[in-house]
């Protein structure tokens, strides 16, 4: 009896050793583009992604977020390039922001699915000048 347990050791370890870049796993380029969504969405200075006008219609009808907006992926050989097209806040410092975006983005992707990030590009699309309607108003007042 103490064989048979032996034997099925034996067979987890080798199950576990075959799993790594050659195990036949195939993550789509939509889940890459989530997990760099969610990154981006965390550096500050960002204020939006800007998709393409279909995807915005979607999120619209659909009543749900797109996570993915904004972002392109190639993957080839293990190997992922990912464009990142965003709109920054008026007053950030975009070097700041894109060098950011590029490194949580980077980590992100290697760390949970497992592929080498070869090129990270951040596209800047625009500026959010997001003016309070208080701030106008005293600015009127003073005049």
């Amino acid at each position: 009896m103490e064989e048979n347990q032996n034997e099925e050791i034996k067979e987890v370890e080798v199950k576990e050793e075959t799993i790594g870049e050659n195990s036949g796993i195939k993550i789509s380029d939509e889940v890459i583009a989530v997990i760099a969504g969610v990154a981006v969405s965390e550096v500050n200075g960002v204020s939006g992604m800007q998709g393409k006008f279909g995807g915005g219609i979607g999120e619209v009808l659909s009543g749900k977020k797109n996570l993915a907006k904004g972002i392109k992926v190639e993957t080839i050989n293990n190997q992922a390039k990912i464009d990142v097209n965003i709109i920054v806040e008026y007053g950030a410092r975009i070097p700041d922001v894109a060098f950011e975006i590029q490194n949580r983005v980077k980590k992100a992707v290697e760390s949970m699915a497992g592929l080498k990030v070869s090129e990270v590009n951040v596209h800047v699309q625009g500026v959010n000048i997001d003016i309070d309607n208080k701030e106008v108003e005293d600015k009127k007042n003073n005049e």
